[in-house]
């Protein structure tokens, strides 16, 4: 092993996910890793990266990291190069709106792929209520302001330079990935109940049929996780999947019901 795998190894040890991410999988992450030694070989795929819980708690070192909103994956490929985060940071409502109306003028006016479009993404996560990501209909992030008492703010994202090294990152449909036979792919898309509008577009049922049905036609190891709605446990069963139901750790709402969630993971040559 190469000084700069050995690097990179000590690195994922202690790096946490760099962004909040509702509906995240860290808690995942130790039934995953059980499974994960004989798999060790192998590229991780992600067709919905979203925090990067999961590549990041799997230790690995060769990844296809995919996510449909092109603003987080502006911000990992800027930390794979080395980013050093100048904007200020502070916890102050006027300034996250001021903050807001910048990263939307970026994205609308051609400069969404910048290192400042990545900086201020940043911040709006960290500051924006609940580490929610969401955009309306016009591709305008509208997140109200989060009131924290105090936010940890990082300005040197150095270690993710070592660690992306040699991760890659794209944006888009699923379906458009190379997939390699060998591949382990791991796919936590959009849940199968409520909020579907992670970015301009909605993922629907078609979606979810259209995943299942590309996740079985790929000969290498998959798993997926999802809402343990009764039609996404007939999809998967159908298609020869194994099924475990788990219960997450996240409630089904924060506005009042406190019920746990019951979430299931499809598994095929796992």
């Amino acid at each position: 092993m190469g000084r700069a795998a050995e690097t990179a190894g000590l690195e994922l040890e202690t790096l946490k996910p760099p962004l909040k991410w509702a509906g995240g999988k860290r808690w995942l992450v130790p039934g995953l890793r059980e499974r994960w030694p004989v798999h060790a070989g192998r590229r991780l795929v992600e067709p919905f990266c979203g925090g990067l819980a999961v590549a990041l708690g799997l230790r690995l070192a060769r990844a296809l990291l995919n996510d449909i909103n092109p603003h987080a994956v502006n911000f990992y490929r800027w930390l794979a190069k080395g980013l050093q985060a100048a904007l200020p940071q502070r916890n102050d409502e006027r300034v996250y709106y001021a903050n807001r109306d910048r990263f939307n003028q970026l994205a609308k006016t051609g400069a969404p792929e910048s290192a400042e479009a990545a900086e201020l993404f940043y911040y709006l996560n960290r500051t924006g209520y609940n580490g929610l990501c969401r955009f309306n209909s016009a591709g305008s992030f509208n997140v109200p302001f989060g009131k924290y008492k105090t936010i940890r703010y990082l300005t040197d994202f150095s270690p993710y330079r070592t660690v992306f090294a040699e991760w890659k990152f794209s944006c888009g449909d699923f379906a458009r990935l190379a997939l390699e036979p060998g591949d382990f792919v791991y796919a936590d898309p959009p849940y199968d109940a409520g909020f579907t509008k992670y970015s301009r577009e909605d993922f629907t049922w078609k979606d979810q049929v259209r995943l299942a049905e590309w996740l079985a036609r790929h000969p290498g190891p998959v798993a997926a996780s999802n809402h343990a709605t009764a039609r996404i446990i007939e999809l998967y069963r159908g298609l020869g999947f194994e099924l475990i139901e788990l219960e997450a750790p996240r409630m089904i709402s924060c506005t009042g019901d406190r019920t746990r969630a019951r979430e299931v993971l499809a598994l095929r040559g796992v």
